[in-house]
């Protein structure tokens, strides 16, 4: 057994000072725009494994690559890696022009009083079809500027809204990158965890919604937003989340999005076939940096756990977080540390799975709870601080088209990242799943979770065989 040492998680340290340390010197001493997000995260975890290299004197050097070499082992980074890439193709297939039709289809019989609800609607399916909340808040906020110069609705109320909706969709879409590093990472099937997260996300987003109703009812205003779509372009996105849910096969679910997305925009002449292959590859591309962080963070951590740097991190979690309940929040605790420093949910979730899943055992935590509480509480944090990507995206967007707003302006608007914290807590203390239906299965693993500690065993063992 691995003997516990602080020093173990050096290289976590050291990559956070570089990664964070830069953003900020890049961002706001020498104000380069974007410049939190200029930093070569990949540079960053490099150098932290060089530094998990130089620990450890025990092993020698080709010792440590093989280390390394079994962090690559685990068949789900290679999973992680192949939907990262036939993601990136779907997105390149279905394209800008897609989403735009999904947008303004629903703003052409939407009544304006309702526009910026519309926004957020729009934002959630978008952004759960899409799979890319980044995507969701490039491709909506200049549609939410026209609202505003439309309407006369309040620019940061528009734009919390698209940042709100994009979060949604962000922790929940079936080919977000977040769900596929929670799920991979925590050995849960998609469909679980959707389940699971849907019964937190769901009143967070009604709430909110209702709120920017009350909000936009004190508006009277018959101004419209509209423009040509086109209607055939939303079947791929629909059969991608018609596959999700019903629990295809995460890889048939894309395939047939790119399949279908292709037979679409080459029957529309909206895409030639060597536009197409170049967008497929495109987006293909664009997921290189999340594949190649995925592979890297493998490797760090299986230094960081040979020399027993997790080992030390759930001793200090187990300090201050008791109990199950305890456990999940500290589960929490840990990615919105980790995404509070890094800005960037996907990175957070991916170097906080290798801890998350000790404490799976540790706190009686099943697997899709565990990728649900990952996912959840990284996407609070990173809907909110003011220098994330999407916070940042919003900001540019709007200042591309003549229009200044500031992050302080939105975010005591994002309603649904709040709400979404305050339901994750709620069912974190309050035990909802008597309210809905469970198999055999789920109560078993229900009764699993809520013993208390060894000693209860054969009580849980005849509780489970009576089940």
């Amino acid at each position: 057994m691995v003997k516990s040492n602080p020093i173990g998680l050096l290289p976590i340290l050291v990559f956070l000072v570089i990664y964070l340390g830069l953003g900020i010197t890049f961002e706001y001493i020498l104000k380069i725009e974007m410049g939190f997000y200029s930093i070569p995260i990949v540079v960053a975890i490099l150098i932290a494994i060089f530094v998990g290299c130089l620990q450890n004197r025990k092993l020698t050097l080709d010792e440590k690559f093989q280390v390394m070499a079994d962090g690559l082992k685990d068949k789900n980074v290679l999973i992680m890696v192949f939907i990262y890439l036939i993601a990136g193709s779907f997105i390149g297939v279905v394209g800008r022009s897609s989403a735009e039709s999904v947008v303004y289809f629903t703003l052409s019989f939407i009544p304006a009083r309702y526009a910026v609800a519309a926004l957020f609607v729009v934002a959630c399916f978008v952004s759960l079809t899409m799979g890319t909340s980044v995507g969701t808040v490039t491709l909506i906020v200049p549609i939410a500027v026209a609202v505003s110069d439309a309407s006369g609705f309040n620019l940061s109320l528009c734009v919390a809204a698209v940042v709100g909706g994009a979060m949604f969709g962000d922790n929940l879409s079936f080919i977000s990158d977040t769900t596929i590093a929670a799920c991979n990472g925590q050995g849960c099937e998609m469909k679980d965890k959707f389940k699971q997260n849907f019964k937190i996300a769901l009143p967070a987003a009604i709430i909110t919604l209702i709120l920017i109703i009350i909000i936009s009812l004190q508006l009277d205003t018959q101004k419209s937003v509209s423009k040509d779509y086109n209607l055939i372009q939303l079947i791929p996105y629909v059969l991608v989340l018609i596959g999700g849910i019903c629990g295809v096969n995460v890889f048939a679910v894309l395939l047939l999005g790119i399949i279908s997305g292709a037979i679409i925009m080459l029957a529309t002449k909206e895409l030639s076939f060597t536009e197409l292959v170049t967008n497929m590859g495109t987006g293909c591309s664009g997921m290189f940096e999340s594949s190649m962080v995925a592979i890297l963070v493998a490797n760090m951590s299986a230094l960081i756990r040979e020399n027993g740097g997790f080992e030390a991190l759930l001793n200090g979690i187990k300090k201050v977080f008791k109990g199950h309940r305890g456990g999940q929040l500290g589960v929490g605790a840990l990615v919105s540390v980790i995404d509070i420093a890094t800005a960037n949910n996907t990175v957070a979730i991916i170097m906080a799975n290798p801890i998350a899943k000790e404490m799976q055992t540790e706190y009686n935590i099943n697997s899709k709870k565990a990728a649900s509480l990952l996912d959840t509480f990284s996407c609070v944090i990173q809907g909110i601080i003011p220098y994330g990507a999407q916070m940042l995206v919003a900001i540019s967007g709007c200042k591309s088209l003549d229009h200044n707003v500031s992050a302080f302006e939105i975010i005591p608007k994002l309603f649904y990242p709040y709400l979404l914290f305050v339901s994750s807590i709620i069912f974190i203390f309050f035990d909802f799943g008597s309210i809905f239906h469970k198999s055999n299965k789920d109560k078993k693993e229900e009764i699993i979770e809520n013993k208390e500690g060894e000693e209860e065993k054969p009580k849980v063992e005849e509780a489970i065989a009576a089940v």
